[in-house]
């Protein structure tokens, strides 16, 4: 009629085993960090070196679409800003300033024709 059980002392184990058994416990964070390096991590970096020498080869005269969605033609590039056209209003054109990792891809040149 007693509740608690008896309690039996555990065998003692090799520390060869006790080194396998934490390998074991390891092995699937080892995979997991496996696969988010080359599903998530390696490709993320690829862009951003893509991107980067994207930006760093921008030159007066292509045409841009920036990541808000405006499409322009750059007309004045600095160290970390350009200058894009986006229209013309009465012979005037309208230009905004922007920083050089806004600029989301090079367009083909002649896509925009509106200016």
């Amino acid at each position: 009629m007693f509740l608690i059980s008896d309690a039996y002392a555990q065998t003692a184990t090799t520390a060869g085993g006790d080194m396998a058994s934490f390998v074991g416990s390891l092995l699937p964070l080892i995979l997991i960090f496996v696969v988010f390096w080359f599903f998530l991590i390696r490709p993320q970096q690829k862009r951003q070196k893509e991107h980067a020498q994207m930006v760093s080869a921008l030159t007066k005269g292509d045409e841009i679409l920036t990541a808000g969605g405006i499409a322009g033609r750059i007309v004045e590039v600095g160290e970390q800003y350009i200058v894009v056209q986006i229209a013309t209003v009465k012979d005037q054109p309208v230009t905004l300033t922007m920083e050089r990792v806004a600029i989301q891809r090079v367009l083909p040149k002649n896509t925009i024709k509106s200016f």
